[in-house]
């Protein structure tokens, strides 16, 4: 493990607000993962390597997980100070698998394993410490989702019969781990994309059950849904595009009122450009919505609706916190927009 200090400081014209962006050592791949934990953050990518500061990403701490320098790390969560899951994806197919450590990255323990050519992981989300959900494209006809009760320690396989059956060429994006969310106490969605519609898969009872509900955004081979995001169990956004044309100006934002039955197409992000990742900030005094992409990321005060663009860094995931905006993307880079451009 090595440990380093951000690398660039920059004041970003027109921004009420400093970014800081860190090159963090030993990471030359991109980010897929991110989570924020008040000065606690955590990162994850290609390479089976992950990044760690607790002094709000002045300094960092990187490593390797044993065993998954095959696998990228799409998705990272904070459960507590110094404990992180993190789930591992083959990106030629075949191995998924989620990871647990309770003393800063030191030691890891692999918690779940699934050897399957069609298995591959996307994301995971949390309800709190204990609770939470991760699905994986689907696997033998049916999308593989698991459920964890005990902060990761232990994951159990939803049965397939309880989750609808994917569309043909349907399956998740793994471009930020923002393609599930959780909200409330029990309720999760999931977007998805690669067949001929963009659908939202939608539990009520801590993932146990979930139903299938179409949305208007274009989907296919290389688009669909990448980014979910909700600030109440009724009041979420959808974010997404075109991986194959990443700087298109098309439509990229879907909303709902009614918890995920049904949306609403609003129009386009700014930036334009697909989105890889979308997040709402915790406690901000009115509803904050920020989408990371190639072109950069933007803000909504308006569920979507309208968007200011801030930045021009390209960035895979997002994580926010009470007053900053973190971005993590290619080259090793950790970003932080501090304070949040909403924080005027």
């Amino acid at each position: 493990m090595r440990r380093t200090a951000a690398l660039l400081a920059a004041l970003l014209p027109g921004a009420a607000g400093a970014q800081d962006v860190a090159k963090v050592p030993g990471m030359d791949g991109e980010f897929r993962g991110l989570s924020v934990w008040g000065d606690e953050v955590w990162a994850s990518g290609r390479g089976g390597r992950w990044a760690r500061s607790t002094d709000g990403g002045r300094t960092w701490v990187s490593g390797l997980i044993p065993t998954a320098d095959s696998l990228v790390l799409v998705d990272v969560e904070i459960l507590g100070p110094g404990v992180a899951c993190v789930l591992g994806t083959g990106f030629e197919g075949g191995l998924a698998r989620a990871f647990r450590t309770g003393d800063g990255g030191n030691t890891w323990t692999t918690v779940y394993q699934r050897r399957h050519p069609q298995a591959f992981f996307d994301g995971m989300a949390f309800w709190d410490s204990g609770r939470g959900v991760a699905f994986s494209d689907p696997v033998d006809g049916g999308f593989l989702v698991l459920r964890t009760d005990d902060g990761c320690r232990s994951w159990t396989e939803v049965p397939a019969e309880r989750v609808p059956a994917p569309l043909p060429g349907e399956a998740g994006f793994a471009a930020s781990g923002t393609a599930i969310t959780a909200a409330g106490a029990a309720h999760a969605w999931i977007g998805t994309g690669g067949g001929t519609v963009a659908r939202v898969l939608r539990t009520t009872d801590g993932g146990r059950t979930w139903a299938a509900h179409p949305t208007p955004l274009a989907a296919g081979q290389a688009a669909g849904i990448f980014g979910i995001a909700f600030r109440d169990t009724l009041n979420g956004v959808a974010v997404g595009g075109n991986y194959q044309d990443p700087t298109a100006a098309a439509p990229n934002v879907l909303r709902t009122t009614d918890g995920g039955l049904t949306w609403t197409e609003l129009g386009t992000s700014a930036p334009a450009g697909v989105r890889y990742g979308a997040r709402y900030a915790p406690g901000a005094p009115r509803p904050a919505l920020v989408a990371v992409g190639p072109t950069g990321w933007g803000y909504s005060m308006d569920d979507g609706a309208g968007w200011v663009a801030v930045d021009t860094l390209n960035a895979f995931t997002v994580a926010l916190s009470a007053r900053a905006v973190w971005t993590a993307g290619p080259g090793g880079r950790v970003a932080r927009f501090d304070p949040a451009p909403w924080m005027r």
